[in-house]
């Protein structure tokens, strides 16, 4: 009787887990390619007026290159980390079906990140003379300066932005935030050839056109939240709600913005102190064309970590334990996929890739020795932005804001300090330290969600967003 019955029985039992699965991937992928449109989208907005800029000789080039790594690292950056605090609020708000509770985060974050946009504008306004400060060249130091002053109005609508995205997103609305990037990008191109090639602003304009279109898209973003009918629940007006519980946000918005920041920060720490090797017109050009690469790649990441915070915080939000597991396992195993992608087109065009970049032959056949290192970084970084989405979509960002303390500051960093200057390596020993940092952190955050108990992490999320007392690990 049990072989004429247990047949069956599982054959039903590997059925229903595939539909699951099948089921799951279909909500990851139609979650993460719009997501990842958006991050290349807006990641292009600054690398446009970059390029723009290199019209105009290597002075201005090399100012506003310098200008938007100074911005990203002292302003982007940290209000990106602090604005993620939405994927764990609003996401297992929308989760449970407190729709209301979604505006009121919103606009709480929205209030958070103009405060902290004040003193990191003010920053921004003496650009010139921290850069001097730091032995940068005086002409290059005040075109710099120049530039980072007319981006000053962007940094207070790139946190508005961040806060609509992530409140968009965590309702499973990609696709309007697809579409405003799409929209705002093409006006970007429009103004960049106005401002820069056509009037006497010159450099300058190529700062005022970010300023420009990150306002833009804020505006056509609030105009959809205020009138989609998609966006009714979630969106009631204005609420003094907004400025209570300010403390509970900042206790999971100020480890989310250490956890973005103390990552990014270690690459463009790296790439300064390739500027200190033998050579450093040679290590520095290529270590650029390394870190550009893989902040390319990187975005598609960020779309797929995106989609993974936003299953996670939602099934938790719900009480759906086990659908949140399994969401984690879809996302690992597609970010995988995407890793072993990108590593064969890595490997396949790396004669080639440094030739986009520049036509020095030194140059390119560097660049060219550094991509199977770079490609392994990107196979590893894939894997660490869907679990530090799982991280941010669990709430456990002072986990990961620890795990990426220790992996980079007090292990790749070093190393890549060590390998680069003290074993001669070079370029190749730094890059070789961030490929160690990641494999930690990746390593770490494996550990964490292997022995995860999600059963008691839904029961946190109930207590969270049922305003009993906030767990943040």
């Amino acid at each position: 009787m049990g072989d004429g019955v247990t047949p069956p029985l599982l054959i039903t039992e590997t059925n229903t887990t595939m539909m699951r699965v099948k089921g799951e991937v279909k909500k990851q992928l139609w979650l993460s390619a719009p997501l990842i449109g958006v991050s290349l989208l807006q990641y292009s907005l600054q690398v446009i007026s970059v390029m723009f800029v290199g019209h105009l000789g290597s002075l201005p080039l090399s100012a506003a290159s310098i200008a938007t790594s100074f911005a990203s690292v002292t302003g982007f950056t940290f209000l990106l980390g602090t604005a993620s605090a939405l994927e764990t609020l609003c996401g297992q708000a929308y989760g449970a079906k407190l729709y209301g509770k979604l505006g009121i985060q919103m606009q709480r974050a929205m209030f958070v990140l103009l405060l902290l946009s004040i003193p990191l504008s003010v920053i921004w306004f003496n650009t010139e003379h921290i850069l001097v400060l730091v032995h940068q060249n005086k002409d290059i130091s005040s075109v710099a300066g120049s530039y980072a002053r007319y981006m000053i109005p962007s940094l207070f609508a790139y946190g508005l932005l961040q806060c609509i995205n992530r409140f968009l997103q965590a309702q499973n609305n990609v696709f309007p935030v697809f579409v405003c990037s799409g929209i705002t990008t093409g006006l970007h191109l429009l103004l960049c050839w106005l401002f820069v090639l056509k009037t006497s602003l010159g450099y300058r304009g190529a700062a005022l056109a970010i300023s420009i279109s990150y306002w833009f898209n804020v505006i056509l973003l609030s105009c959809y939240v205020k009138f989609s009918a998609s966006c009714s629940h979630s969106w009631t007006g204005f609420s003094k709600e907004a400025f209570h519980e300010i403390y509970d946000f900042s206790k999971i918005a100020f480890p989310s913005a250490v956890m973005v920041c103390l990552e990014l920060w270690s690459f463009e720490l790296l790439v300064l102190a390739s500027g200190l090797l033998p050579n450093p017109v040679l290590e520095t050009s290529v270590l650029s064309i390394c870190l550009n690469t893989s902040l390319t790649i990187w975005q598609v990441s960020v779309g797929l970590g995106g989609a993974a915070s936003i299953r996670v915080s939602n099934e938790l939000g719900a009480g759906n334990p086990q659908v949140a597991k399994l969401a984690v396992y879809v996302i690992v195993g597609i970010a995988v996929a995407e890793g072993i992608l990108v590593v064969t087109v890595l490997l396949s065009v790396r004669k080639v890739l440094g030739r986009a970049f520049s036509s020095d032959p030194k140059i390119i056949s560097y660049a060219a020795s550094m991509i199977p290192i770079v490609a392994c970084g990107n196979f590893l970084d894939g894997l660490q932005c869907v679990l530090s989405g799982v991280a941010r979509g669990c709430g456990w960002q002072k986990i990961g804001a620890c795990v990426n303390l220790g992996s980079y500051y007090l292990v790749g960093v070093p190393l890549g300090l060590v390998l680069g200057f003290h074993f001669h390596i070079g370029g190749r020993g730094l890059w070789l330290g961030i490929v160690t940092a990641l494999a930690v952190q990746v390593l770490c955050l494996s550990l964490v969600t292997i022995f995860t108990n999600w059963d008691k992490e839904a029961k946190k999320a109930t207590n969270r967003v049922g305003d009993k007392d906030d767990y943040v690990e």
